[in-house]
């Protein structure tokens, strides 16, 4: 396998957390393809930890689908699943919108302000066709809504499904254009801003349907 080049820029007190994020990212940008194998001296060399927090790195890993443990006992990153990834849709969808619902009494000034420095990085990551500063964007501006909501079972629950949704997302299109998501943005921050929480919950989900129908476009191009 390809080792990439370590980050200390970031790194968790937890080893565990910091081998499981450091795959995850790997896997989601593309660095570690769909097949590749992943061994574990390799891992621990490319780490700098032991081999325990490693394979339990790879366990949660293998639980969120972005990797496979096959009858050899290798373990391999998972192939692309277009049906795993919209099914994972259909639930970060839905975590989303309640957590914008939940969120909108408890949203300060503060917080609109958030998103609305998360929209413009957003606005200029796709100008610029930035693919990874678009999607760390996106995470950012829905972010605020989850820690906002107060829901403490939210975070984990989007991370079971986000990571295979963003790893799709990335492998499928290097191009952005035809994006509405600044638009849709604006529109959830006056939603959020007026108070209207079932609106703003509703402008969440369809939102984070985007995927869905971009996807339905590529076919319809790849069949003309």
């Amino acid at each position: 396998m390809p080792v990439p080049r370590p980050d200390s820029s970031h790194r968790p007190a937890s080893l565990r957390d910091y081998a499981y994020e450091a795959i995850r990212s790997a896997i989601v940008d593309g660095t570690l393809a769909p097949g590749e194998k992943l061994r574990d001296a390799d891992l621990e060399s490319w780490l700098g930890v032991s081999r325990t927090p490693i394979r339990e790195a790879i366990a949660r890993l293998e639980t969120a689908g972005l990797v496979r443990t096959e009858r050899a006992r290798q373990t391999i990153v998972a192939p692309l699943d277009e049906r795993a990834a919209l099914s994972a849709q259909a639930i970060a969808a839905s975590l989303h919108e309640l957590a914008a619902r939940e969120a909108v009494a408890q949203l300060t000034h503060a917080d609109l302000g958030l998103m609305e420095a998360a929209n413009e990085r957003f606005r200029t990551a796709l100008a610029d066709n930035d693919v990874n500063a678009a999607i760390a964007a996106d995470d950012d501006f829905h972010a605020v809504a989850v820690r906002a909501s107060a829901n403490e079972l939210l975070p984990a629950l989007l991370e079971q499904v986000t990571p295979t949704l963003r790893r799709l997302e990335r492998a499928r299109f290097s191009s952005l254009a035809g994006r509405g998501s600044v638009a849709d943005h604006d529109r959830i921050i006056r939603l959020c801003a007026a108070g209207r929480a079932v609106e703003a919950g509703a402008a969440v989900r369809e939102n984070w349907l985007t995927l869905g129908r971009m996807l339905a476009t590529a076919a319809e191009h790849d069949a003309d």
